[in-house]
C-alpha cells in the first residue's frame, strides 16, 4: 500500500489484461472468464469447483457441525446468505460430492416494522422470500422483528456451552450418522408450517418498535441495537425449533469491515467472536460463518454466473451518506481503499483471523459476568490500569454528559392494572416487580451490568424504559441478585477458603 499511486494503476490494468486473454490457471485449457484477484483466472467450471471445495473444506476442516445436526441459515435476501443457501442446497443433495450431513433450515427476520415499511411493501418481499425457500424444500421461518417485543428472559441466559470434542468424536457420529440411513434424504419433507405470518403482528408491535427506535439517538447506536436485537431473536427461534447451529452469512469483505467498526466502537475484546469462525457466547447454539473466506467480489462473479436468486431488502443503512454512522464511514472506508489496493480486504481478514478465543463460558459461569446485551464477558477482573478503566475516567472527567447512572432512574409507569407488555417479565402474576414499575430494573445500576460499548448504545437513547420487557426484567433479575450477594456476603466463603 506504499506504491506510488501511478505505478500500482499502471501494473493493476496490465495484469488484468493478461489475465482476460490468458487460458485458465487451473485446467489451462479452457479460456477465463473470471478474475478474481490479479492473475488469479477462472473459467466457469473451474471457478465454480473453487467456490464449492472452499465452502466444503471450510465446514469439514472445523469440525464444528456434526452429522445430524440441525442447523439453521440465517438469509437476509442479500448476496452472501443467498450464495450460502445455494451451496447449503447443492451439499445435501443425493448427487453431491462430498456430501453435507447435517440437517438445514431457513430463517428471515423481517426488519420492514424497524424501518417504517407499510403491511403492503412487507408482505411484497415475505412473498418474494417465500418462493424463494420453497424451492429448496427445506423448513423455513420468516420471523417479523416485532417478536423481538415478546421474547421470554431465558434468551440472555445461556443454558449449557459446548465442550470440546476430540476427532474421534466426529469420527464416530459421521459412522452413526451413516448406519442409520442419514444420506436419504437430510433435508426431511417440507414443512410449510414452519412459516411466521405477518398478518400475525399487531399493529401496537410495530408502534412499540419504531418507538424503541426512534428513542435512539444516533444512527451509530441505532445499528448496534439493531443488530443485537437480531440475534437475540435468530438464537431463540433456534432454540425453539430445536436447531443447535446458527449459520450466519457474513462474507470476508464483510468482516473486515466489521473488525475496523468493532475496534471504533470499543468492543476490541469481543473481536474474536465477531469475526471468527465460530461463536459460542449463547451456550447451546453456536453461530458459524461459512462465507468468511469469500470477498464480496467472488461472490457477486458467482451469483451471477450461476444465477443465485436473491431479494433485494432495504436496511437502517440504505441510501445513508458516508458520515451518518461509524459502521457506514468505515464500510465507506474499506471499500473505497479496496478499489485501489485490492488487497486491503485480505489484509485486514488475515489479521483478524489470528485472534482467537477459547469459549470460556461454561454452564457453572455465573449470567452476571456477561454482558446484558451482547452476551460477550464483562471482564470483572480488568485492572485498574486498564485500557477501559482509563476511558472510563476520561470521559467522567471531560463530558459535561453525566454517565449512564446520572440517567433519571423511575421509567414511565405501566397503564394501571395491566404490565409493561405482554406479561413476560413477571410483573402480571404478582411474582416478581414489572419492568415499568419504580421496584423494577433501575438504571443507575444497570452500567455494572454492560460491557463498554452496550454502554454507549444505551446511553444514546433518550428513555431506557423503551427496551424490550425481557431484558428489562432480566436486568432486574441481576440487580436483585446483585443486592441479595451483597447482604450476605460476609457469610459467602471465598475460592480459596473453600478449597482449604
Amino acid at each position: 500500500m506504499c506504491q506510488v499511486e501511478e505505478e500500482y494503476h499502471e501494473q493493476l490494468e496490465r495484469v488484468d489484461r493478461l489475465s482476460l486473454s490468458q487460458k485458465c490457471m487451473k485446467c489451462k485449457e479452457e479460456p477465463a472468464v473470471v478474475v478474481v484477484r490479479a492473475g488469479d483466472a477462472y473459467c466457469r467450471s473451474c471457478f465454480r469447483e473453487s467456490f464449492i471445495h472452499k465452502f466444503r473444506a471450510m465446514l469439514g476442516k472445523t469440525r464444528v457441525i456434526f452429522p445430524g445436526e440441525k442447523v439453521l441459515l440465517a438469509v437476509s435476501g442479500g448476496p452472501s446468505s443467498c450464495s450460502m443457501l445455494r451451496q447449503v442446497q447443492e451439499g445435501v443433495g443425493h448427487n453431491a460430492h462430498k456430501k453435507l450431513r447435517f440437517l438445514p433450515g431457513i430463517v428471515h427476520i423481517d426488519e420492514g416494522g424497524a424501518l417504517g415499511q407499510s403491511i403492503e411493501i412487507r408482505r411484497k418481499k415475505t412473498s418474494d422470500l417465500q418462493q424463494m425457500f420453497r424451492s429448496t424444500g427445506f423448513p423455513f421461518y420468516i420471523v417479523p422483528l416485532e417478536q423481538v417485543l415478546d421474547l421470554p428472559g431465558s434468551v440472555l441466559v445461556a443454558p449449557s456451552a459446548p465442550s470440546d470434542r476430540p476427532d474421534s468424536a466426529y469420527k464416530a457420529a459421521v459412522d452413526l450418522f451413516l448406519q442409520s440411513g442419514g444420506g436419504s434424504d437430510p433435508a426431511g419433507p417440507r414443512q410449510e408450517n414452519g412459516q411466521e405470518s405477518l398478518l400475525d403482528v399487531h399493529e401496537s408491535r410495530t408502534r412499540l418498535l419504531e418507538q424503541l427506535m426512534d428513542s435512539v439517538q444516533t444512527q451509530t447506536a441505532k445499528l448496534d441495537l439493531l443488530n443485537t436485537l437480531r440475534q437475540h431473536l435468530l438464537v431463540h427461534t433456534a432454540r425453539n425449533h430445536g436447531y443447535s447451529k446458527l449459520m450466519l452469512g457474513d462474507s470476508c469483505t464483510r468482516l473486515a469491515v466489521r473488525l475496523l467498526t468493532s475496534i471504533s466502537l470499543g468492543r476490541g475484546a469481543q473481536l474474536a467472536q465477531d469475526t471468527g469462525f465460530s461463536d459460542c457466547r449463547y451456550g447451546d447454539v453456536v453461530a458459524v460463518r461459512p462465507m468468511r473466506e469469500y470477498s464480496a467480489k467472488e461472490i457477486a462473479f458467482y451469483n451471477h454466473l450461476f444465477k443465485v436468486p436473491t431479494v433485494a431488502v432495504p436496511n437502517l443503512e440504505t441510501k445513508t451518506s458516508d458520515k451518518s454512522s461509524i459502521q457506514r464511514l468505515t464500510e465507506s472506508f474499506v471499500t473505497k481503499l479496496q478499489t485501489d489496493f485490492p488487497s486491503t480486504v485480505s489484509t485486514i481478514y488475515r489479521t483478524g483471523e489470528k485472534l482467537q478465543t477459547a469459549c470460556r463460558f461454561s454452564s457453572a459461569s455465573e449470567d452476571s459476568d456477561r454482558c446484558l446485551l451482547c452476551l460477550s464477558s464483562l471482564e470483572p477482573g480488568a485492572e485498574e490500569a486498564s485500557a477501559l478503566q482509563a476511558t472510563l475516567l476520561s470521559e467522567r472527567l471531560s463530558q459535561t454528559r453525566g454517565p449512564l447512572s446520572s440517567v433519571p432512574v423511575e421509567p414511565e409507569p405501566a397503564p394501571v392494572g395491566r404490565c409493561c407488555s405482554s406479561g413476560h417479565c413477571g410483573g402480571a402474576d404478582g411474582n416478581a416487580g414489572c419492568c415499568s414499575s419504580p421496584t423494577g430494573p433501575q438504571v443507575a445500576g444497570m452500567r455494572s451490568l454492560l460491557c463498554y460499548s452496550c454502554q454507549r448504545t444505551v446511553r444514546d437513547m433518550s428513555s431506557v424504559h423503551h427496551l424490550p420487557p425481557y431484558i428489562l426484567s432480566e436486568a432486574h433479575r441481576r440487580q436483585k441478585r446483585s443486592a441479595m450477594r451483597e447482604q450476605i456476603s460476609q457469610f459467602l466463603l471465598d475460592g480459596a477458603e473453600e478449597h482449604d
